[in-house]
C-alpha cells in the first residue's frame, strides 16, 4: 500500500491537493494523461472515439479522469483544465459513445417508471446471481477488502453528482432531494457524513481511505459505474436519467446493506467497517419511500414527458452494476483477484 502522505507541520494549512494522476491504458487515456500533465492539448487519431470499445479500460478510465476534474481535479492538475475546450470536445465524443451502447444495450427495457421500478421492489426468491448475497453466505475477508477498494470510487463521492440534479429540480421534487442529501451529507455532522463513514470502514479493513487511491487497480466495469451517475449529473437534459440513478441506488440499497453488514460481521470485521452498511439499512429504507412518492412522483407530476429518461436512468444502472457483479464473480470464483493489475498476496 502508498504510505499516508506527510502531515503538515503545526500552524500550517495542508494544499486541497488532489488524487495523483494513473497511467493510461489505450490511446484516449494515454491522450487525456498526457494533456493534463502538460498542459497541451489533447492529441489522439481522427476516428480513434468512434472504434473504442465503449465498455473497455481506455475509454472508460479517459472518461472517468475528465469527470474527475469537475470533482476533485488532480495533484499537479491546473484547475483551469475543468473547462478546456478540446477537452470537453473529447469528453463530448465519448459520451455519446457510452450513451448510444448504453441505449442499443437497453433498447427493449421498460419506458415506464412502474415497469423498471416493479422488479427491485420484491425480494428474488433465488439469490444465487447476487453480489451482496455471496459476500453475505461465502465470501472471504480478502474479497470483501477487494470489494471495499474498488467501491470507494462510488462511495467517497456517493452523494456529490446526485446534488447537482438539486438546481433543476423544484417544488416536491426538489424539497425531498434535499431533505435525502441533508442525510447523505450527515444531516450537519461531519463526521456523519457517508463518505466519510465508508473511509472509516476502509481503514479498518486496513485499506487506504484516501480519496481516489485505488483508482489505478479499478477495471472497466467499475468505472463505468462511476462515470454513469457523473454522465447523469453534469448533463440537465439528462436530469430524469439521474433521478431514475438515484432512485434506483436508494430502491435496492436497504437489503443489499443488510448482507453486506452481515458478511463484514462474519468475517471479524470491526464496527466501524459494520457501521457504514448498517446505517444505510434503516436510512435507505426511509429514503426509498421518500424518493418514489416525493422525487419521482414529484418530478413527473411537473415534467412527465421525462418518465422514459426516469426509467432508462434505473435500467442502466442495473445494466451496469450487473455488469460489475459478473466481473468480480468471475475472478472470485477462479480465486483470483478481480483488481487491476492483480493485487499481491499481501490482501488476503
Amino acid at each position: 500500500m502508498t504510505p499516508p502522505r506527510p502531515s503538515p507541520s503545526p500552524g500550517t494549512v495542508a494544499p486541497a491537493a488532489g488524487p495523483c494522476l494513473v497511467e493510461g491504458r489505450g490511446e484516449l487515456s494515454h491522450a487525456v494523461t498526457r494533456s493534463l500533465r502538460s498542459g497541451s492539448s489533447p492529441v489522439y487519431a481522427a476516428g480513434s472515439v468512434l472504434k473504442a470499445d465503449p465498455w473497455g479500460e481506455d475509454l472508460q478510465l479517459a472518461l472517468y479522469l475528465l469527470y474527475e476534474l469537475h470533482y476533485r481535479g488532480f495533484d499537479g492538475v491546473d484547475d483551469e483544465r475543468e473547462w478546456d475546450p478540446e477537452l470537453l470536445r473529447l469528453r463530448q465524443a465519448m459520451e455519446t459513445r457510452f450513451l448510444h451502447a448504453l441505449r442499443t444495450e437497453l433498447a427493449d427495457a421498460p419506458r415506464s417508471v412502474e415497469e423498471a421500478f416493479a422488479p427491485l421492489l420484491v425480494e428474488p426468491v433465488d439469490l444465487s446471481g447476487s453480489l451482496s448475497h455471496h459476500l453475505e453466505t461465502e465470501g472471504e475477508l480478502w474479497q470483501l477488502r477487494e470489494y471495499a477498494a474498488l467501491r470507494s470510487l462510488y462511495h467517497l463521492k456517493e452523494a456529490d453528482p446526485h446534488a447537482w440534479v438539486i438546481p433543476r429540480l423544484s417544488g416536491r421534487a426538489k424539497a425531498a432531494m434535499v431533505a435525502i442529501e441533508y442525510d447523505e451529507f450527515g444531516a450537519g455532522r461531519a463526521d456523519r457524513i457517508h463518505a466519510r463513514l465508508f473511509a472509516d470502514l476502509m481503514a479498518d479493513l486496513e485499506l487506504d481511505p484516501a480519496y481516489g487511491r485505488y483508482l489505478d487497480r479499478a477495471p472497466a466495469p467499475l468505472l463505468a459505474t462511476v462515470n454513469l451517475m457523473s454522465l447523469f449529473g453534469l448533463h440537465r437534459a439528462l436530469r430524469g436519467a439521474l433521478v431514475g440513478h438515484f432512485a434506483c441506488v436508494e430502491v435496492t440499497s436497504s437489503p443489499g446493506s443488510r448482507r453486506l453488514a452481515k458478511a463484514l460481521r462474519r468475517c471479524g470485521a470491526g464496527p466501524a467497517a459494520q457501521l457504514f452498511y448498517t446505517e444505510h439499512v434503516e436510512a435507505d429504507a426511509v429514503h426509498e419511500q421518500v424518493v418514489r412518492h416525493e422525487v419521482i412522483g414529484g418530478l413527473l407530476a411537473d415534467e412527465p414527458a421525462l418518465e422514459a429518461d426516469i426509467a432508462f436512468g434505473c435500467a442502466a444502472t442495473v445494466l451496469l452494476e450487473d455488469r460489475l457483479a459478473a466481473h468480480l464473480r468471475a475472478a472470485w470464483d477462479q480465486g483470483r483477484s478481480a483488481l487491476r493489475p492483480p493485487c499481491s498476496p499481501a490482501w488476503r
